[in-house]
């Protein structure tokens, strides 16, 4: 990409100190995405694992970036990986999780990199924070703003 996009990314932690570590990324993210803003954080219980895991916290942040999907994706990885995640199994508890949920208006889907997230639609979660500092953003798949993806969600339990 030539010019810069405005990203979408997701945290969260529920493993360690659940607060450091969306420090952590948030101090790297900063140095990484211009305009770089970050919602409140939110706590939520896990969806869709089968053990029994704690908490997490959970927050959305955005920002520009001259970086492609791919490369901002990388370096994703890398904050993760510099914060201790790892991944013994799918949905297993994690100390620090980053996922591009948008990318300006890229629609992709390759190996190992979806843009929007599969799950953006769906997941309160994501949608609330990111609803606090973008509302207006819109998802290009749908062509719905997060403000509206969010009002179709069922109320929450």
């Amino acid at each position: 990409m030539n010019s810069e996009s405005l990203v979408a990314i997701g945290l969260g932690s529920n493993l360690g100190d659940r607060a450091a570590h969306l420090a952590f990324a948030c101090e790297r993210l900063s140095a990484l995405l211009d305009g770089f803003r970050v919602s409140s954080t939110y706590t939520t219980r896990p969806v869709g694992v089968s053990e029994l895991q704690p908490d997490f916290f959970n927050a959305a942040a955005i920002g520009r970036t001259a970086l492609s999907p791919r490369a901002l994706l990388d370096a994703l990885l890398a904050i993760e990986q510099a914060r201790g995640r790892q991944r013994p199994w799918p949905g297993a508890a994690r100390t620090l999780d980053l996922d591009l949920l948008l990318a300006g208006e890229s629609i992709m889907n390759e190996s190992g990199l979806a843009v929007p997230h599969p799950r953006l639609r769906e997941r309160r979660f994501v949608l609330e924070p990111l609803s606090e500092i973008a509302p207006d953003l819109r998802d290009p798949v749908s062509g719905l703003t997060i403000r509206e993806l969010l009002a179709q969600l069922p109320p929450a339990p």
